[in-house]
């Protein structure tokens, strides 16, 4: 019988192998085998806990969306300023923060991204987490912006979020997070100039 207590343990000790092993090697070469001798617990442990690779990827995104949301949370609770456009470089600084951008969890976003295509559960974890950042955008534009105006902005928002991630995910180079910030900021003090034109 498990020790009360150790599966909270057992699924971090997973998910961070999980995050290693793509790292290392990729999602598709990452075996349950590999995984759980990096984890230092039996491929049956995975099974118990989490059914399949695409259970444990399941897992590990979770993980990582759950960061991204305290993430988000802290940055908003904390500003001095309540102006949509700071809630809104706030929202970007989450996004690109160190626990988003590093190289294991840049690989395993990549590896979600391309499972949630074939796999309807990752599909729905990944709709989730764009409907989210596509909402907390919607809110701070429609502060100053037209409905309409405010969802073009807020789609705009997201993609280049999406868009300077993807392209430094891609580039095998360090994730420059102050260019990232630099580009979006100007895009939202842009849009903001523009209206109060």
């Amino acid at each position: 019988m498990p020790k009360v207590g150790m599966q909270p343990i057992r699924r971090q000790q997973l998910i961070d192998a999980t995050l290693a092993a793509v790292n290392e090697v990729g999602m598709h070469d990452a075996s349950i085998a590999q995984i759980a001798r990096r984890a230092g617990v039996s491929n049956g442990i995975i099974s118990h806990y989490f059914r399949d690779k695409n259970g444990l990827l399941e897992a590990t995104m979770r993980y990582l969306l759950s960061h991204l949301g305290d993430s988000v949370k802290q940055r908003l609770a904390t500003l001095n300023d309540d102006a949509p456009t700071a809630r809104l470089r706030a929202i970007a600084q989450a996004n690109f923060d160190e626990g988003q951008t590093n190289d294991p969890a840049m690989k395993t976003w990549l590896a979600f991204w391309a499972s949630s295509m074939h796999h309807p559960q990752l599909y729905r974890l990944q709709q989730v987490n764009s409907r989210r950042l596509y909402s907390n955008l919607c809110v701070e534009f429609r502060r100053f912006l037209p409905h309409h105006e405010a969802r073009l902005a807020a789609k705009g928002l997201a993609g280049l979020i999406d868009g300077l991630w993807l392209r430094s995910a891609l580039s095998h180079q360090v994730f420059d997070r102050q260019e990232a910030l630099l580009i979006t900021h100007r895009y939202i003090e842009s849009l903001a100039q523009s209206a109060a034109r």
